[in-house]
């Protein structure tokens, strides 16, 4: 179906109306053009969308509604985010899937197939990739601003919220994942983590990987919690000439270039036996001006408009798939308390990067 001046509206079911649904509900609704539809199993959370949304069209199945819309956005559970999906794509509709994509390889896999095989659109809610802010540190990193990167330090913690069905890792690491990923137009090859169970008796609720890129020659290091007195989103860059800082709690300087850093001195001279084996460069601390748009409209925005023009999502299922196959490895990373290699990902560009077997 065509959709322009005089076509139909674009009609979206939301499926799952919890934290990331409601929110995806009121984005959609906001849009000229487009209708939208709230599926949820739970006849008290279909009572709070319908008070909420009066005019909007509600139902517990998405069986009911899957042959009359143009497209899904998936926002369940996890674990149920390939069920989901797949049910849409084989109906021959597009689908917006939350992170993470799936939770398992294979289950992502095969969402990619049967978009392919329908001839749809499938994309991952990778937010942050939609976040002007992370832009403007691309735009910055590309530019050779801040020299060669040395490293990259995510930290994503807060007080919950406890998820039934994944570990902190899968539930809080995929956005600096993607974050790291984008930043660098690279999949990371290995992944070492350490993750510990503080609370309850299922998933870990504190962990940090350790990301390594092979053509960047760098690391990112990635700390998430379910357990933290403060609540933290913070991206920090460290370059051989400038370092940057992107802190999404911030209100009107969320990236912050800063120019200061250190070089060794000279290993022959031994003129003071005391003196420091570095010396220290500062210079000015300068925040960009960046043009603020909620990132959820922004990735919203653009799968509807990729379902009417038929242009490709900047992160399809590849995209999501790769960011799985992180995760998966840091499973294995985890169990066995050794690195663990990121089987055959493609990079942003859509290349293939590697193969290999997460061991």
């Amino acid at each position: 179906m065509k959709f322009g001046a005089g076509n139909p509206d674009v009609r979206v079911a939301v499926v799952g109306y919890g934290y990331w649904g409601s929110k995806h509900m009121r984005v959609l609704s906001s849009m000229p053009g487009v209708q939208v539809t709230i599926v949820d199993e739970d006849p008290e959370r279909i009572a709070e969308a319908r008070r909420s949304y009066p005019s909007a069209e509600s139902t517990l199945h998405l069986n009911d509604v899957v042959e009359q819309v143009d497209a899904v956005v998936v926002a369940t559970p996890p674990t149920t985010h390939a069920a989901v999906a797949l049910q849409a794509l084989r109906c021959g509709r597009h689908a917006l899937v939350e992170k993470p994509l799936a939770t398992t390889v294979e289950d992502a896999q095969e969402m990619v197939e049967a978009a392919a095989a329908g001839g749809v659109h499938l994309m991952a809610g990778h937010t942050f990739e939609y976040n002007a802010a992370v832009w403007k540190l691309k735009e910055i990193i590309d530019s050779g601003e801040l020299g060669r990167i040395l490293y990259i330090d995510a930290a994503r913690l807060s007080l919950g919220k406890y998820q039934r069905d994944c570990n902190v890792i899968w539930d809080l690491a995929p956005h600096d994942i993607s974050i790291a990923s984008f930043l660098l137009d690279e999949v990371p090859r290995t992944t070492w983590v350490w993750a510990k169970r503080h609370v309850g008796n299922r998933h870990a609720d504190v962990a940090y990987l350790r990301l390594d890129f092979e053509r960047a020659v760098t690391h990112a290091f990635v700390h998430v919690s379910w357990l933290d007195p403060c609540k933290v989103r913070r991206v920090t860059v460290v370059g051989e000439r400038k370092m940057a800082v992107y802190d999404d709690m911030s209100d009107n300087e969320r990236v912050r270039v800063y120019d200061i850093g250190v070089d060794p001195t000279d290993p022959d001279d031994h003129g003071e036996s005391h003196a420091m084996p570095v010396s220290y460069r500062t210079g000015d601390i300068v925040s960009p001006f960046i043009q603020f748009n909620e990132p959820l409209l922004v990735q919203d925005s653009h799968f509807v408009e990729c379902i009417r023009t038929g242009a490709r999502p900047n992160t399809p299922g590849e995209r999501g798939l790769d960011i799985v196959r992180v995760l998966a490895a840091t499973d294995v990373a985890e169990a066995t308390g050794r690195p663990a290699f990121v089987a055959g990902s493609i990079d942003p560009s859509g290349a293939d990067l590697m193969r290999g077997v997460a061991s």
